[in-house]
């Protein structure tokens, strides 16, 4: 058991413990070997005799230890000893991207870009080194005091290897991919999807797809489209807009093949926000197919989308609930309460509640609980095998375009490294040009307060101008002055305009004239006629109230310096009234309309109240983030630990309609579509050789497009495949057969030689082909029979004369 004050290895001295997960603690330690503070991550007695969990427990360091990067949560040893399994890693004193998004409601254009590149680079590293990390999100990135961006957790990452060809986790179901939510094969492109989801909430302010159960999530992330984070960001550049699109694709084919393309594309966006020079990845043989409702349902059916009974779906969804119901319980807030250094978030461990104890808890998703045909499975690790050897192909034309942002985000490097140079050798100060993403971290981060100026107020005008500020203020001495009037503040330990942490103490300085008087005694009066005794003797009254189980509400406690005591004229007075008994308590309502939710609780914190029910509102009127209304009102007197529940602007209404995908539609079914998103609808028809006659072939404009409400949108429909009748052919050649079947549409097949021309101008042309005289689909191949060569006929032989022979009487004989 590990206790405070113990050393781990004779090196790492446990100090504090500062995080708590399912299957792990997290401590914060001191190395004094190297004399350096670590986080030390210790899994939890319940499972040091599971050799399952130490053995997960000790792949997280490994996996975790191959990667040095800065922007990789480093882990620097890992041991046991006593039966204490640890990771020692780097401890990074900041906040959770998660709590930042959180304090901000959306971030800007170039906060979030620049964060997801060094996420990305993070990635980049763990991908070349084989390591899937799985679980991206924003929980697990911290952001430094310093605005260094640092991917932590690695619990439930996997080795890239021949042997690992499925999932046997998946990570928060709001940021899975797809192929994780359905127990597939995940790899790097699964860890681009969840960038894609933190890059669409940091622009937006939410997470695209949310429900009620994990399951509800999870089949959106399968079946439904995302909608445009330019719908509830109108200030998302085009660039921006498509590269989150295209790190979210259903198919991982159609994402980034890898994180270096991704940061080059994030780096041309900042140089060329508003031109879409995103590459759309369309896989080989990826074709529009009309799949039929009987093909629909056994498709639900297998994947597990739909279950075979209802009782059955209930059992197995309700026990995914409660496992997702217990990893959000992971962390106890109070852990980090005192500690400013953290939030609760920082250190998670709830990748073990998915990952360890392989054998009782389902695999492959959140659908796990289907088991995969093996057969099947062997198939698809097949098919993405054949994938895999195809992502190394890149189209020359956006190799060009990578090199030439390389180029480019090679000078912003150069400029950008010149500029701090420039700032830590002094120069370029007083340029006023504070505008910048890290200025903006840093400000979220260390949240500072600025001091007003509190000369020439009273002791309790500037008591209450600091107590809004979340400030406090203490009497330091009483001076003689010519420029100010008897009690009058005349200085103050920190100068006006300076920035310093809140509940910060100011001590300040009091005008007096050196005369003294004493503290009469005021216990039992009304704080009214107190007051009143106590300024006719030129003293400052500074109230405080606390509860009284004996003094009556609105009575004098007591004083301080106490009655009798000889103070400086002009001097404070500090008098504690009664508020009355601790449950007859009746707390003032604070104003929060018009400050941010983070400066609301706090300010809901300090006067003793909780924060309720959170609403959001569109307003023309109230910033994107800050309060609109609240209820009870400002100044409402409620019990103490009531809840002030209020509404929070979502900024100006985006009036645009996000179009959507129509493909495979029935026309009526996409004309009911667009007209309930308010669109005027044209329909239009032609001829689709891939989509089926009365599917909707594509839209003008296309899919991804967002329009004003109103405009028309222009549906295709397919007519099916268009007949053409077949020429004839008679006498052609081969090319001039094909330039007539061009004509039409046709394309020429395959050419048989058959008999013997019958003159010798007739050898190779055309006496037959196929579907003679009548129609065929456009695009059908036409085969053809010509003539041979032209055989001459043979001559007939000239017949031989015949000889005369002489007559019998011989020569002269006569008859």
């Amino acid at each position: 058991m590990v206790r405070i004050g113990m050393f781990l290895g004779d090196r790492y001295e446990i100090l504090e413990k500062i995080g708590s997960g399912g299957m792990a603690e997290v401590f914060k330690g001191k190395d004094h070997k190297l004399n350096r503070f670590v986080a030390v991550k210790v899994l939890k007695d319940e499972f040091v005799e599971d050799k399952n969990f130490v053995r997960k427990f000790k792949e997280e360091a490994q996996a975790a230890a191959a990667l040095a990067h800065p922007n990789i949560v480093n882990v620097y040893d890992v041991g046991d000893e006593q039966n204490i399994f640890y990771i020692v890693m780097e401890l990074v004193e900041g906040i959770t991207l998660k709590t930042y998004i959180e304090k901000k409601g959306r971030l800007t254009v170039k906060e979030a870009t620049s964060i997801a590149i060094q996420v990305a680079s993070g990635l980049e590293i763990a991908h070349n080194n084989q390591i899937v990390h799985r679980d991206i999100k924003p929980q697990n990135i911290i952001i430094s005091r310093e605005g260094k961006v640092k991917v932590t957790d690695f619990g439930i990452a996997k080795s890239i290897s021949s042997n690992t060809n499925t999932a046997d986790a998946m990570g928060s179901v709001h940021y899975t991919s797809p192929e994780q939510a359905r127990g597939g094969y995940s790899d790097a492109k699964s860890d681009i999807y969840s960038l894609g989801i933190v890059m669409y909430e940091m622009v937006t302010g939410r997470v695209p797809f949310d429900g009620e159960t994990t399951v509800v999530v999870a089949v959106k992330h399968l079946q439904e489209d995302i909608v445009s984070p330019r719908v509830y960001a109108s200030d998302v550049p085009v660039s921006l807009e498509h590269i989150i699109l295209k790190c979210t694709e259903k198919s991982p084919d159609r994402r980034y093949a890898n994180a270096a393309e991704l940061i080059a594309d994030l780096k041309q966006s900042l140089l060329t926000p508003d031109v879409n020079f995103i590459k759309e990845i369309v896989p080989d043989g990826a074709k529009t197919v009309a799949i039929t409702r009987d093909e629909i349902s056994k498709i639900k059916r297998e994947t597990g989308r739909i279950p075979a009974a209802a009782d059955d779906a209930e059992s197995k969804y309700a026990y995914l609930d409660r496992l997702n119901a217990e990893k959000d319980e992971d962390y106890d807030d109070e852990d980090y309460e005192d500690d400013e250094d953290y939030e609760d978030e920082d250190y998670e461990d709830d990748e073990y509640d998915e990952d360890y104890d392989d054998g009782k808890r389902g695999k492959g998703g959140i659908f796990g609980f289907l088991k995969k045909d093996k057969k099947e499975k062997e198939a698809d690790d097949d098919e993405d095998e054949d994938d895999e050897d195809n992502d190394g192909i890149l189209d020359p034309k956006m190799e060009k375009i990578m090199t030439i942002g390389g180029i480019v985000a090679a000078i912003i490097i150069v400029i950008i490294l010149a500029v701090i140079i420039g700032k830590v050798l002094g120069f370029g100060k007083g340029s006023g040009n504070k505008n910048t993403d890290d200025t903006e971290i840093a400000d979220v981060l260390n949240e500072k307060v600025e001091v007003p100026s509190l000369l020439g107020l009273s002791y309790s005008a500037a008591k209450d101008e600091l107590n809004k500020l979340g400030l406090g203020i203490k009497l330091g001495e009483t001076k003689s002055s010519d420029q100010y009037d008897a009690g009058q503040i005349i200085s103050q330990s920190e100068e006006a305009g300076t920035k310093v942490d809140p509940n910060t103490t100011i001590i300040v300085d009091v005008c007096g004239d050196g005369e003294k008087v004493e503290v009469p005694d005021v216990k039992g009066y009304s704080q009214a006629k107190a007051e009143s005794a106590l300024k006719a003797l030129g003293l400052t009254v500074d109230i405080t109230e606390v509860a009284s189980e004996d003094v009556a509400a609105g009575k004098v406690i007591s004083t301080s310096p106490a009655a009798g005591k000889k103070i400086d004229k002009s001097g404070v007075v500090t008098v504690v009234v009664s508020k009355g008994k601790e449950e007859d308590q009746q707390i003032e309502v604070p104003t929060i309309t018009g400050k941010t939710e983070a400066k609301a609780k706090e300010l809901l914190k300090a006067a003793g109240l909780a924060s309720g029910q959170a609403s959001q509102e569109f307003s023309d009127t109230v910033d994107e983030g800050n309060i609109i209304s609240q209820s009870p009102k400002a100044g409402t007197k409620v019990n103490k630990d009531s809840k002030v529940s209020y509404v929070i602007s979502k900024g100006k209404e985006n009036k645009d309609v996000y179009i959507g995908n129509y493909s495979g539609m029935s026309e009526s079914e996409a004309t009911s579509k667009a007209q309930g998103k308010g669109l005027k609808v044209v329909v239009d028809y032609e001829y689709s050789s891939s989509v089926a006659s009365g599917q909707v072939t594509r839209t003008e404009p296309g899919n991804g497009t967002t329009v004003a409400a109103g405009s028309t949108v222009k549906i295709w429909v397919s007519k099916g495949t268009e007949s053409v009748s077949v020429p004839d052919l008679s006498g052609m050649n081969a090319s001039q057969a094909q330039t007539a079947l061009s004509s039409v549409g046709l394309t020429l097949g395959g050419t048989t030689t058959g008999t013997a021309a019958p003159s010798e101008g007739d050898s190779g042309r055309i006496y037959d082909w196929s579907s003679k005289g009548s129609s065929v689909s456009k695009g059908t191949a036409i085969s053809i029979t010509v003539y041979g060569a032209y055989v001459a006929p043979t001559p007939e032989p000239t017949p031989t004369p015949t000889p005369s022979t002489p007559s019998e009487g011989g020569e002269g004989n006569t008859q």
